[in-house]
């Protein structure tokens, strides 16, 4: 699978990141009760794909219900440009319009059933192995 460095962050530029991600995004629209409010749409990365280039000190963090999913968000705009997903403890969910423009080829987007979670994590076959790290068949590629 061929993976591109994408950057992003928040409205106001304190939290900023990169990822290791295809260019062609799989991006989940859920509608759980806090997705829905938010409007999360994110796809999912190992945390070894994943780095917090600045901002740590200016993230805080929301959590609800079982207390797995990890809402994080900028404390001077409120944006969410990443978060711990419940699906996927072991990664990020990252906002796709949180990217800078450029490095996208494709979005996919696929509905998340969140208010029926567990029966809809039971029947998703591949959701969990989005957040496993990569193997060394991945090539590493800039734009």
């Amino acid at each position: 699978m061929e993976l591109v460095k994408h950057t992003g962050g928040c409205h106001c530029g304190a939290v900023r990141f990169e990822v290791w991600s295809s260019p062609d995004l799989h991006v989940f629209h859920c509608n759980c009760s806090i997705c829905t409010k938010k409007q999360n749409h994110h796809f999912i990365v190992s945390k070894n794909n994943f780095t917090l280039l600045q901002g740590w000190d200016n993230l805080t963090t929301y959590t609800f219900n079982t207390h797995v999913a990890k809402h994080t968000f900028c404390k001077t705009c409120g944006v969410q440009s990443f978060y711990t997903p419940r699906s996927n403890p072991d990664g990020y969910g990252l906002a796709p319009h949180c990217l800078d423009p450029g490095t996208v080829r494709s979005v996919t987007v696929e509905t998340f059933c969140g208010e029926k979670w567990e029966e809809t994590m039971e029947a998703h076959k591949s959701i969990r192995d989005m957040s496993k790290p990569a193997g060394d068949t991945q090539l590493r590629q800039t734009k």
